[in-house]
């Protein structure tokens, strides 16, 4: 046995041969760690699925559009189900998530559905239609009760304890983003229920490939500068603050 002096507490303990000393007990910092900013730009980008994004999403429907007057309904349909799944496999194949591939399958299957059910082709975009109608009046709600969306999911994300409210620029962003995003639904709704009065299938399709990912892309662009602003201004500077 040998004794070891403790540099801090100025106490000695006895050490066997071979063996570490036990560790000193210090100040515990995991609680002034500061906090790492989120990606938010790849975060978004992800859930775009990026360019690809955009043939995954429209080739179904741009599929069902041409079918429709050269066959049933019916075989229309199961036409656009076909498509959306040959696409899951090839996603899958890539190393996409299951889930992720298999996203634009249900939902072209949810479309069909209800236009199998109504007999109306017009009916396969019924739920993008009321989609857009709901999210712009959630979106809309939102800046109306001054808690944006786009602030309430940033701040979420990073651990819901930033006053992104009290601060004026980072409250201005996101209401600016808020509004594009309500904007991109607003259009989307009125474009596509305007067609679908004017019983237009194919109109409704080039639509919906027009006012889809490339507005969406848009929105996006948005909320990528609202996230980067509110990340400057609050994290960095809470993470410069613990540093010093």
């Amino acid at each position: 046995m040998t004794a070891a002096k403790d540099l801090d507490t100025g106490l000695t303990h006895e050490t066997s041969p071979g063996l570490t000393p036990p560790p000193v007990p210090g100040p515990d910092r995991a609680d002034e760690a500061p906090e790492q900013p989120v990606d938010m730009k790849q975060a978004v980008l992800d859930g775009l699925g990026g360019p690809s994004g955009m043939v995954y999403t429209t080739l179904p429907v741009v599929a069902f559009a041409l079918a429709v007057p050269f066959m049933s309904l019916m075989a229309a349909i199961g036409a656009a189900i076909a498509i959306a799944a040959a696409l899951a496999v090839f996603r899958m194949w890539r190393g996409e998530k299951l889930m992720s591939a298999l996203g634009g399958v249900f939902g072209v299957a949810a479309a069909g559905g209800v236009s199998a059910m109504t007999g109306s082709a017009n009916d396969f975009f019924l739920i993008g239609i009321w989609a857009s109608f709901a999210g712009g009046i959630v979106t809309l709600l939102s800046l109306l009760v001054r808690r944006p969306l786009t602030g309430v999911i940033w701040n979420a994300v990073h651990g819901g304890a930033h006053p992104w409210r009290e601060d004026r620029p980072t409250l201005l962003v996101h209401d600016l983003a808020t509004l594009a995003i309500t904007a991109v639904f607003a259009g989307r709704f009125i474009v596509r229920q305007w067609l679908y009065v004017a019983d237009s299938t194919a109109g409704l399709a080039i639509a919906d490939t027009v006012t889809g990912f490339p507005l969406t892309t848009l929105a996006a662009v948005a909320v990528v500068w609202a996230f980067r602003r509110s990340t400057k201004r609050l994290v960095k500077t809470d993470t410069a603050t613990a540093q010093d």
